[in-house]
């Protein structure tokens, strides 16, 4: 029987018990409190281990041989009610228990765990972060590494807003082939948290290669970088933007190549950042990478992942980080504020133009900085020569299976060049005429111009009436000049509406509806787009069900976040609509709005600025100044000019935008919080519009 004491130690110990199994649902936070526990009351009670191990970490290292956790006591053990604790058969030292505990914690710390009945998990997570964790294990299956992404919900509560973009990025990521990209394998839930199965990645990160050897050799930071932006590439033609690029997200292979982690998890380009982002306080991105859009208005493009490459090249070329600071606050101020210092002035030998590359992926505007990857890679694949051993990192062997392959794939096209995967830009009818704004550069004191690259010439096109026999090419489009452009041919106004055509659409419509329900949209794409063709060729179908076809499909491209085709098929859509429809319809307005928010999610904001600028005014006509899409649409165009770098301009339309919500809503209102939460961004509003405010983007009276 146990004195008094002990039992006061041991229910105490019971009781931090119940509460972790209640509270705690990660078993590695269980498993180490257990640890703790069972210790601190070996050590306060001067109690000798006997031959228990001498410290957790003895059995850490030796999971591969362990058994199912030994079984916890059961309640009735503890005699709440007799006043007395029962101890182990056959020993009454407090001693007992409290190594009792120790195990507990050892083994559940070092138990493996099994998911879907096919991916076994290691106990211990190998990372984690604010958005999600990884977990290392095999498919029991295929008998094969794995690595297992899961989400992580920021309050702990389901966020099926959260849970849908992710299964749409991760089919997005899926279909991401690229060998600087872990492949996907599999996705599903566990306890209501979606993961992502992906390849195992082996190699040393970046950013612990940076902190052993520090700063890296020239040639290989050009390397590593060029590798990534070709990953961009791909990427940004799929409207996938990482978000979160750094040195701890590159794993450098032995056999040379730059696996760039991460992708499962990146929130891909979405029509959300434009209308829910800073409504919830959502910031992504790690502060010492993330680009000042992204600090001021929680916006991400193309661009964005072109800054924190820029971070990444500059931490690798110098061994230090861009920004420093206290907290996470000090360095997002300034990577607003402050201009970096120049690559070569912190290091001898960099080459002119690898120094050049770095300052301008740095611009705080992102029209300012180089145009796309592509460009990126192709002044990184020029410096990335004479390429060092790295011993213990890179495999020196000549033999390396990876290389051999490479140097008969290097030969298939000598010398060319990277061309962005960005599909051709569309030609057709954009809408009513609007005057695009030019947005004046902001330079920085002793601030080179930026080098991009030309556009290629751009030839006009006349087209006489449209025909029967083929497509036609709108009068006024212009087109690159000696490239050849997909052109989708014109609904057709005449022809009786037959019943089997209209019944096939139908039956389409339908199917890709259920398909897009279920996130499938590529296949809804897919299955829309074969329809379209066939109704387009098909002279028993009306003009006007062939319209409408094509804007479900271009829907159906802006929800899977296709933003590019989806741009394409809104363009032609505003042409056909204006038209046909009255300016102000509001089939008209919503193909208008989505078109330009398009553009903004792939990099031309300046672009989507003036076309949100011409809507507005539209819009408030047809809805009213007050209406909630109004004010939306307000909203987004502060959020564009504030990410764009156009701080006063973003100063004199949110300020009006919140004195109006106010004035509506009351100050309380969500949407007056989040507006006011941008203002500290911007520069105080001009007693006049701005020229670069987009027309009617102000206060209203």
């Amino acid at each position: 029987m146990l004195d008094l004491a002990d039992q006061r130690d041991l229910g105490e110990g019971y009781r931090r018990l119940a509460v972790l199994d209640a509270a705690l649902r990660d078993t590695a936070e269980l498993g180490a409190e257990l640890i703790r526990i069972g210790y601190l009351g070996l050590a306060d009670g001067g109690l000798r281990l006997g031959d228990e191990p001498a410290g957790p970490s003895h059995r850490l290292t030796t999971s591969a041989h362990l058994r199912r956790p030994t079984t916890p006591p059961r309640r009735s053990d503890m005699g709440p009610t007799s006043g007395t604790t029962r101890a182990p058969e056959g020993d009454s030292s407090v001693g007992v228990w409290f190594r009792t505990i120790c195990r507990w914690g050892l083994e559940v710390t070092t138990q493996r765990w099994l998911i879907d009945r096919r991916y076994e998990l290691d106990a211990l997570p190998l990372a984690k972060g604010a958005m999600g964790e990884v977990w290392t294990g095999r498919d029991v299956k295929l008998d094969r590494e794995i690595a297992v992404r899961f989400v992580r919900f920021p309050d702990g509560q389901l966020d099926q807003d959260l849970v849908r973009r992710f299964v749409r990025e991760s089919r997005i990521t899926a279909r991401l082939v690229h060998p600087g990209v872990p492949a996907v394998y599999d996705s599903g839930t566990h306890d209501g948290r979606p993961y992502l199965v992906m390849q195992r990645v082996h190699g040393i990160s970046v950013a612990d290669l940076v902190a052993e050897q520090g700063p890296l050799p020239i040639g290989w930071a050009a390397a590593i970088g060029a590798q990534v932006a070709s990953v961009l590439v791909v990427a940004h033609g799929a409207s996938l933007v990482h978000r979160d690029l750094k040195p701890a997200n590159l794993m450098l292979e032995p056999d040379g190549t730059v696996k760039v982690l991460d992708f499962g998890l990146a929130v891909g380009l979405d029509r959300a950042d434009l209308s829910k982002i800073t409504l919830t306080g959502q910031h992504l991105g790690t502060p010492a990478y993330r680009a000042p859009e992204q600090v001021l208005a929680g916006l991400s493009t193309p661009a964005t992942d072109l800054y924190a490459l820029g971070a990444t090249l500059f931490e690798v070329l110098t061994g230090r980080r861009l920004f420093g600071g206290p907290s996470s606050h000090t360095v997002m101020y300034r990577q607003v504020e402050e201009i970096a210092a120049r690559v070569a002035a912190l290091r001898r030998g960099v080459p002119d133009e690898f120094d050049q590359l770095v300052a301008d992926l740095l611009r705080k505007a992102p029209q300012e900085r180089p145009s796309g990857a592509a460009a990126v890679y192709e002044v990184l694949a020029r410096v990335a020569a004479d390429l060092e051993p790295l011993p213990g990192v890179v495999d020196p062997a000549p033999t390396n299976p990876v290389r051999a392959y490479a140097r008969i794939t290097a030969r298939v096209h000598p010398g060319g060049s990277l061309a962005p995967v960005t599909p051709v830009e569309p030609v057709g009818p954009v809408g009513p005429a609007v005057a695009v704004p030019r947005v004046g550069p902001v330079r920085s004191a002793g601030s080179g111009p930026v080098p991009r690259p030309s556009r290629p010439a751009e030839t006009a096109v006349t087209a006489g009436p449209a025909t029967t026999a083929g497509p036609t090419i709108p009068v006024g489009s212009t087109v690159p000049a000696g490239s050849t452009v997909p052109v989708v041919p014109a609904a057709r106004d005449g022809g009786s509406s037959g019943e089997v055509g209209r019944a096939e659409l139908r039956q389409a419509r339908d199917e890709a509806r259920a398909l897009a329900r279920a996130s499938r949209y590529s296949q809804a794409a897919g299955m829309l787009t074969e329809a379209v063709e066939r109704a387009e060729r098909a002279t028993g179908v009306a003009g006007a069900d062939v319209l409408a076809l094509r804007l479900e499909l271009a829907d159906v491209l802006f929800d899977g976040g296709d933003f590019h085709r989806a741009t394409r098929g809104y363009e032609l859509l505003v042409g056909e609509l204006t038209r046909r429809d009255d300016r102000d319809s509001e089939r008209l307005l919503h193909v208008r709005v989505r078109e330009a928010t398009c553009r903004a999610m792939t990099g031309d904001v300046e672009r989507a600025l003036a076309q949100l600028g011409a809507v507005l005014p539209d819009q408030e006509r047809e809805f009213g100044v007050d209406d909630p899409r109004v004010l939306e649409l307000r909203r987004q165009i502060g959020l564009l000019q504030l990410g764009a770098g156009l701080r006063t301009a973003a100063g004199e339309t949110l300020t009006a935008l919140l004195a109006d919500i106010v004035r509506i809503w009351g100050p309380q209102h969500p949407m007056a919080s989040a507006v006011g939460q941008l203002l500290p961004g911007t520069d105080p509003p001009a007693t006049t519009t701005p020229a670069t405010a987009p027309p009617g983007a102000t206060g209203r009276s």
